[in-house]
């Protein structure tokens, strides 16, 4: 069987033509990234380092991205927020899943813009769900977090 040119050249060629459909396919039918439309709201995606105990949460959507990290300080737990974008504001609220809580506004460190913190009373609790909004200059980013990551396992 591996004698016969046919099949050798079949062998060669139909991964490279399953390759090249897959890509045009792709192309042609998948979703194309746009830019964002002034005054629209729009949601960040969480990395896999949201999921685990990680010290760290990484959001993303285009070119924004944001870090969440929860510092422990010698009062009180301190929540933080890194833009790569300048902010407007952010506000946001930890309860457990299913159940409301008032959003709390962050406040922008020394004046930057992309550094926000909030103190919390206590550290966030397993099952507890962080709602945050960020404000740009033209746009709202929304993302809905578990409080997983908030524990670092060393």
């Amino acid at each position: 069987m591996l004698t016969n040119k046919h099949v050798i050249i079949a062998l060669l060629v139909a991964p490279v033509l399953s390759l090249l459909a897959w890509f045009a396919v792709g192309k042609f039918v998948g979703e194309q990234p746009h830019a964002a439309v002034p005054g629209q709201v729009y949601s960040l995606l969480e990395k896999s380092n949201c999921r685990y105990a990680s010290g760290a949460c990484d959001l993303e959507n285009g070119d924004v991205s944001l870090r969440l990290e929860v510092l422990s300080s010698h009062t009180s737990p301190l929540l933080e927020l890194r833009s790569n974008v300048n902010l407007q504001g952010v506000a946001l609220a930890i309860a457990p899943a299913g159940e409301e809580a008032p959003p709390q506004a962050m406040r922008s460190t020394a004046g930057d813009p992309t550094l926000w913190q909030l103190p919390l009373a206590s550290a966030p609790e397993e099952g507890e769900q962080i709602r945050l909004v960020a404000v740009t200059a033209n746009n709202r980013f929304t993302a809905e977090v578990s409080t997983r990551f908030s524990r670092r396992e060393d």
